[in-house]
């Protein structure tokens, strides 16, 4: 089943989040390889492709997963995690419907 990842970063996350950003890329990469990653990528701070200084506010990621405890369990690695970027993450069940 796919599950939606919803992470929120942390105030003041941005450095943490550029240091760990090739583990937290290669994790996903993975994932696509096995043909279970949907989508990714952040939420800009400001309304522009390049945040620069003002960062992110979070993050999205749509994969596939055996169960709930297993997106839980991936989610729990993410160098993201680990390195402090995310205050918060949810992870929903997701039924994809378009496209």
């Amino acid at each position: 089943m796919l599950y939606a990842i919803i992470c929120e970063d942390a105030e003041g996350s941005l450095p943490n989040r550029l240091e760990a950003r090739p583990a937290h890329l290669d994790r996903l990469k993975a994932l696509q390889a096995e043909g279970r990653l949907i989508l990714a990528g952040p939420h800009p701070a400001v309304d522009c492709e390049d945040p620069g200084e003002a960062g992110f506010t979070g993050s999205l990621i749509v994969a596939e997963f055996s169960s709930l405890a297993a997106a839980q369990a991936w989610a729990d690695e993410d160098p993201y995690r680990l390195a402090g970027v995310y205050a918060r993450v949810t992870i929903k069940p997701f039924k994809k419907v378009l496209p």
